[in-house]
């Protein structure tokens, strides 16, 4: 078994690509190697099984074609420019997140060996005037760019699957809390910052209100069920390969109580509540009520409390003292 993760510089590839190596099987095979790939070379993993770093630009055909190889059973592609960058930057967002997603399917279907590939949508594809609850049947209406061209990515995902060239799955991710590392691009990059930050003794700045609720995934949840999603039998998938990733919604405010339960009261001290209508512009049209019942049949799942989330990023990513 042969892995690529495009993307497998980011936060998510860097631990899928971690737990797969310690778990040394996917799909019943045993894993003979796992490759990292990204537009700058990932940083380097250990693990049981031969792990390999490369380049590859997604934009570029030829960049692709030199990555995704023949021998190739699974690719998981989780690259992407974030919503508030592809906000900023129309055509970034257009190259990278659906025409980078062509190419990567157009190779495939070159190649004609029929890889899984798995597609890392997000919940930003909702939005507009559909009615609560989001159900796994809700049609698509995004509300920014970065959300219509994960929305167009789910459509080649469907089609390239239905036409037999790949055996896709895709799934929308909640927003991944508590990420490690620094802010990034993305709208509701503040929605780590404000716990990651406190947690490490630094001031982080809130944009929204305390009671601003939304739909949240630990990384290690997300990583687990990356993993599943990859080993769901196709004839399980039905008609339409793209699916809610389980997560569970919770309010700023339950997200700080859930930090204090766990690390005490000092943290939320240093939160400051300072408004920017940028990003409340963004966020506020994502959709919040999601039931993500076919994911959860299939046996993905969410974590059980927020105070979880706070332990796995205590657990697995706090810097050392």
């Amino acid at each position: 078994m042969n892995i690529l993760i495009i993307g497998g510089g980011g936060v998510v590839g860097q631990k899928l690509g971690r737990a797969l190596a310690a778990r040394g099987t996917l799909r019943g095979q045993d894993i003979s190697k796992i490759t990292l790939a990204d537009v700058v070379d990932p940083a380097p993993i250990t693990g049981n099984v031969a792990i390999e770093t490369t380049t590859c630009d997604i934009t570029d055909p030829a960049s692709v074609a030199r990555c995704v190889t023949a021998d190739v059973d699974v690719i998981y592609l989780l690259a992407a420019i974030v919503s508030a960058h592809a906000e900023e930057d129309f055509d970034a967002g257009m190259s990278i997140n659906l025409i980078g997603t062509l190419n990567v399917l157009n190779r495939a279907r070159e190649l004609g060996t029929k890889p899984v590939v798995v597609f890392s949508s997000s919940i930003a594809v909702y939005g507009g005037e559909v009615p609560d609850p989001i159900i796994d049947h809700t049609f698509l209406n995004p509300q920014t760019s970065y959300g219509t061209q994960k929305a167009m990515g789910e459509m080649l995902i469907n089609d390239f699957s239905r036409k037999g060239y790949i055996d896709g799955r895709g799934f929308r991710l909640p927003t991944i809390s508590v990420r490690p590392g620094k802010p990034n691009r993305a709208a509701s990059s503040f929605m780590s910052s404000i716990l990651r930050e406190p947690l490490n003794g630094q001031e982080a700045i809130c944009p929204v209100d305390e009671d601003f609720p939304h739909y949240y995934l630990s990384p290690r949840k997300c990583v687990e069920n990356l993993v599943k999603g990859a080993e769901l039998e196709e004839a399980d998938l039905g008609q339409n390969r793209c699916m809610m990733m389980p997560g569970r919604m919770w309010t700023i405010r339950q997200l700080i109580d859930a930090m204090t339960a766990v690390a005490g009261p000092e943290p939320a001290k240093l939160i400051r509540w300072e408004a920017e209508p940028d990003i409340q512009a963004i966020v506020k049209g994502w959709r919040f009520d999601l039931r993500p019942e076919k994911a959860l049949k299939l046996g993905l799942t969410a974590d059980e409390s927020f105070e979880d989330n706070i332990r796995y990023y205590l657990e697995d990513d706090q810097p050392s003292a």
